[in-house]
């Protein structure tokens, strides 16, 4: 796979998470711990695209 393509899949799967969180927060007796594992995860996906990006490399 390359670069590219898995920063494609990288941001995919980030955008994903992001509306599995804002539906998880509007639908009642969300257990918080889930929220909170789904931002979790969103935020390890948001810092791997931030180091694999081109304008990260040196």
């Amino acid at each position: 796979m390359s670069l590219s393509s898995h920063l494609q899949e990288l941001k995919r799967k980030h955008h994903a998470l992001s509306e599995a969180v804002e539906e998880a927060q509007r639908a009642p007796g969300t257990d918080d711990l889930r929220i909170a594992d789904l931002k979790k995860q969103k935020l390890r996906i948001k810092e791997e695209i931030a180091r694999l990006s081109p304008q990260n490399v040196m």
